[in-house]
């Protein structure tokens, strides 16, 4: 049977170890966006400067590894909103700062290549997907209600933007390029969003919310192994 993710509480870490897990997670979610939920453990292990034997010491297998990295970008996707909106007095900024953090923490690139590996009863996993999803909500309704957010333009539309622009560049472009080209071309996006920008027709497509997407199946890949 599958495990029920049911957890007694855990001890501390140390430094050290917390440090060590920090960087397996940071390597893991940098790989899995570049070679998909199959790609090698031991080049995640080596990425992270720790050997394959901590790896397994801090997640089990490939499967408990992939739940930690999703339910680490949520988390930090949650973290950041809430942070924009406490510290940026100006409802649009906070917005602005959001989107930018976001390509920062690679959440919005991770999080769709590895949803579909994780079971849809997962719990814990529910909470933190719908903590981002409010966070983000709040962000677009307080840069609506001040005026300064483009009225057609959903939390829905913001989700989705910071997903194509956290993705890397195909082909040969190094990952350093790739990534300041990303705040580069958000910069742009993100002068599109104000009211100010032209707005001489509507807006093509679907206008999704945030809850729409939630509610969209995650994509179906092939189970990796080990």
């Amino acid at each position: 049977m599958p495990p029920t993710h049911s957890r007694l509480p855990e001890r501390p870490l140390r430094a050290d170890a917390r440090d060590n897990r920090r960087r397996l997670l940071e390597a893991a979610r940098d790989t899995f966006i570049e070679r998909g939920p199959g790609a090698s453990l031991e080049e995640i292990a080596r990425r992270a400067g720790t050997g394959i034997a901590t790896l397994y010491r801090r997640f089990p297998d490939r499967r408990a590894l992939i739940r930690e990295v999703v339910l680490d970008a949520l988390r930090s996707t949650a973290e950041e909103a809430r942070q924009a909106a406490g510290e940026e007095p100006d409802p649009f900024a906070a917005l602005a700062r959001y989107m930018h953090r976001a390509i920062d923490v690679r959440a919005p690139a991770v999080i769709p290549a590895l949803l579909g590996q994780i079971p849809s009863d997962d719990e814990e996993i529910a909470s933190a997907r719908q903590a981002g999803l409010t966070a983000i909500q709040a962000l677009a309704d307080a840069a609506h209600q001040a005026g300064a957010l483009r009225p057609d333009v959903t939390s829905g539309d913001i989700g989705m933007l910071t997903v194509r622009l956290s993705r890397s560049l195909p082909g040969e472009f190094p990952p350093e390029v790739s990534y300041h080209l990303s705040h580069r071309h958000l910069g742009l996006v993100i002068d599109g969003l104000r009211t100010t920008a032209r707005q001489d027709a509507e807006l093509d497509g679907p206008a999704l919310t945030l809850t729409d997407l939630g509610q969209l199946p995650p994509p179906q890949t092939q189970t990796p192994g080990p």
